[in-house]
């Protein structure tokens, strides 16, 4: 019961979210297109349910080819973001195209978020138990560190550090969402998500 209902409320709640958010969506591209050469959207492989890769879909926030400049680790003072790029930052709003993704059935509202291929190849055995569940836009994790650019501010190894301070306790709490995963709980962390953009 509990997959359709949360393949119900997936589609449902995208649909919607980019029907009612439309105006919104086009106003954000029409942004970038005319502050920064290059296309709006950014296409980033990671790697979704049993180790399929897939490409998640953002607003490009930072330069053309940033992937080949720097790491995958952003910082917030990173130079390769630019001016509009760091205000879509600040408001999770580079974030609204994975809507699509979940439309399409690569991703859920709720869900372990995505990983690139590298992090992925560091799990444990038992880490690798959340790959068994579709990943998402927001989890216990995006509660827990809805900052993580600050936190990886003015590293000189950002890929490095997120390792070493943030992706232990994200797989923590990942895990902890794989055991606790139900209807009850996707909803309170979607009504937390919208508490926390709200208040930001």
């Amino acid at each position: 019961m509990y997959p359709l209902a949360k393949r119900v409320l997936d589609v449902a709640g995208s649909s919607l979210a980019l029907v009612v958010l439309s105006p919104l969506l086009a106003f954000v591209a029409a942004w970038i297109k005319v502050t920064s050469p290059g296309p709006v959207l950014y296409s980033a492989s990671r790697i979704g349910l049993q180790g399929r890769p897939f490409r998640m879909h953002k607003f490009r926030t930072m330069v053309v080819d940033a992937d080949r400049i720097g790491g995958s680790s952003t910082p917030d003072d990173d130079p390769r973001i630019t001016p509009v790029g760091r205000v879509l930052r600040r408001h999770k709003l580079d974030e609204l195209p994975q809507l699509i993704n979940v439309l399409t059935g690569e991703m859920s509202l709720v869900g372990p978020r995505p990983q690139v291929q590298w992090a992925v190849e560091l799990y444990s055995p038992l880490e690798r138990q959340i790959l068994t569940v579709q990943p998402g836009i927001t989890d216990y994790a995006s509660l827990r560190f809805p900052n993580e650019g600050e936190i990886l501010r003015g590293s000189t190894d950002p890929d490095k550090e997120y390792i070493e301070k943030i992706h232990p306790e994200k797989m923590r709490l990942s895990l902890e969402y794989v055991r606790q995963r139900s209807f009850r709980t996707d909803a309170s962390i979607l009504v937390g998500t919208l508490i926390a953009i709200f208040r930001h």
